[in-house]
């Protein structure tokens, strides 16, 4: 069992920038990929970012190139960096993990919201 936990979140301006993070803690070699997801009102949850013990990544198309996923191991933890956020970028950001076998879990969430 994995235990994810993120942090980071807040309210922030246009154009502005936040860092969020996620500590994995408990069997955490069984981890192999972790990833970003968010959960807007109203919507469902999609991909943001996702990076595997490889160091493969893969984005989704609608960062824009905004975002950036990255992972300190010996920290055991996973972060996206959010640039030039727009108001649409608010939503509840979410960590998750995968094992080889596809199983996985979610953080609690982080609140982002971008707004004057």
């Amino acid at each position: 069992q994995v235990q994810l936990v993120e942090s980071g979140g807040g309210l922030v301006q246009p154009g502005g920038s936040l860092r969020l993070s996620c500590v994995a803690s408990g069997d955490i070699v069984s981890i192999n990929a972790m990833g970003w997801y968010r959960q807007a009102p109203g919507k469902q949850r999609e991909l943001v970012a996702r990076i595997t013990s490889a160091g493969s990544i893969n984005y989704a198309d609608s960062r824009e190139g905004r975002f950036t996923i990255s992972r300190d191991n010996a920290k055991n933890t996973v972060y996206l960096q959010l640039n030039s956020l727009k108001p649409e970028d608010t939503a509840v950001y979410y960590c998750s993990y995968t094992d080889a076998h596809g199983r996985g879990s979610w953080g609690q969430g982080t609140q982002v919201t971008v707004s004057s």
